[in-house]
């Protein structure tokens, strides 16, 4: 008899647009993992693939079961045990297999999920497979032995993959002091391995290392201001020269300058754009539509072919592919890489960040004023029912306006000479999801209000 998990109620909730993600015991069991194991294996069509997993407390059970699912569908697996997400794109890149990653990135204890990936860190999505599984997983028809049992084993990556890292930005200079904030994730896991070999060059200041998917200290979701704080405090207590702040799984990250300011993951992305246009003049970079303004504009200043795409890493990494792009960055703190099998790393933006401090004479704000070009709101959610109506009533609002432009890449973007902003909906949630910039604050804030006004529906 079919489990409830595998039904095609809970499938529908569970299989989002790139990954599935839900609460452990009621959404996502063991019951389900195996079939999904069985599933890729036979979606895919292939006789091996690496596993790998985070510190949540239902993620090694979880794993094991995928494994034993794919093993039963004829493919050999090779564990590559605890592991950050990029660290599991490094070994399906290194080992050239499909890979899959048992986390729930940043969401709440209580959930975890599968993040699967083709031979090379290829996505697997709805539209590349992903929902292909999901149907062969309510269907029940996932358990065909297509040629035998395959066999499981293990293989340590992490001295590979820290070793690989470090080859793509290598960090000569000055020392630098630097605090890490793993927020109890898996970044505790890969931070001292990449650290320990830059020992001579870099004094680490850890904080929370200790693996425990309860998250005690806090949510491990940078993105989020109020989990950044006690690492803006512990900068300036230790007169460090940067922060770095990991989410759950470690393939995003975030940074503090040395005043303890926050620096925005759309500045990050120019900086890195820089670095990796200086290496591959003319190549093309890579930008998601609520990534500043600054980064197409700095992008074609240094010679560059700046593009533009949809939210979403599936996007990124399909239009990286199409058009050979160098390096891809997301306003969410996703950072994508062609040298890193076109796949995101936080550690490796965090490398390049360190790298591009540590050859400068000056502090991380000096070196980062010339890509700070416009004041962001930052993404602000505001709950709707009717996000379509709402969606309609901005576009008649705003596109009567003089000297705008409008597009529907992803939701709705408007732009003008001094500002711009777009409105996206939620995928999973009745939310929409602001990002607003002007040329100077007060022009922001304006735009920013006047738009919440209407989504909130405020008089």
């Amino acid at each position: 008899m079919a489990s409830a998990t595998t039904s095609p109620d809970n499938l529908s909730k569970v299989f989002k647009a790139y990954d599935v993600r839900g609460i452990v015991g009621e959404q996502l069991d063991e019951d389900l993992a195996r079939a999904t194991g069985a599933a890729y294996v036979e979606v895919l069509g292939v006789d091996a693939i690496v596993v790998g997993y985070d510190m949540r407390p239902s993620s090694p059970a979880l794993a094991g079961a995928f494994a034993d699912g794919a093993t039963g569908a004829g493919a050999d697996v090779t564990m590559i045990g605890l592991a950050s997400t990029d660290q599991l794109y490094f070994a399906s890149g290194h080992l050239g297999l499909p890979g899959a990653m048992f986390t729930a990135s940043h969401n709440p204890a209580q959930y975890n999920g599968i993040k699967m990936c083709r031979a090379f860190a290829q996505p697997v999505g709805m539209e590349s497979g992903l929902a292909e599984i999901r149907d062969r997983v309510a269907t029940g028809t996932a358990v065909a032995n297509r040629g035998g049992s395959g066999s499981i084993g293990s293989h340590d990556v992490l001295q590979a993959y820290a070793a690989h890292l470090l080859s793509l930005a290598p960090v000569t200079g000055r020392r630098i002091r630097v605090v890490v904030d793993a927020g109890n994730g898996m970044a505790g896991h890969t931070a001292p391995a990449v650290f320990d070999r830059l020992a001579d060059q870099v004094e680490m200041v850890p904080m929370y290392f200790e693996l425990d998917g309860t998250f005690p200290n806090h949510e491990a979701n940078p993105i989020e201001p109020a989990n950044l704080v006690d690492l803006q405090k512990r900068v300036l207590a230790e007169g460090a020269d940067i922060g770095l702040a990991f989410d759950g799984d470690a393939d995003r990250c975030f940074l503090v300058d040395e005043r303890g300011e926050l620096v925005s993951p759309s500045t990050l992305t120019a900086l890195i754009a820089a670095r990796e246009l200086a290496k591959e003049p003319g190549a093309t970079v890579i930008h998601n539509l609520i990534t500043s303004r600054a980064v197409p504009e700095i992008v074609a200043e240094l010679g560059g072919t700046p593009v533009r795409t949809r939210v979403g890493h599936s996007y990124i990494k399909a239009t990286m592919a199409e058009t050979d792009a160098i390096f891809g960055g997301e306003h969410s703190g996703h950072f994508y890489f062609r040298d890193f099998w076109r796949a995101d790393s936080g550690m490796l933006a965090a490398l390049h960040a360190m790298a591009a401090l540590a050859e400068a004479d000056v502090p991380l704000s000096t070196l980062l004023a010339s890509y700070e070009r416009y004041p962001l709101s930052g993404e602000i959610n505001s709950t709707v029912a009717d996000q379509a109506a709402v969606l309609a009533e901005l576009e008649q609002t705003w596109s009567s306006k003089d000297g705008v432009s409008v597009d529907k890449l992803d939701g709705l973007t408007v732009s003008h000479a001094d500002w711009a902003f777009n409105v996206r909906a939620s995928n999973t949630e009745p939310l929409l999801r602001l990002n607003a910039e002007g040329k100077d604050e007060s022009t922001m804030a304006r735009v920013r209000d006047e738009v919440l006004t209407t989504i909130r529906g405020e008089q």
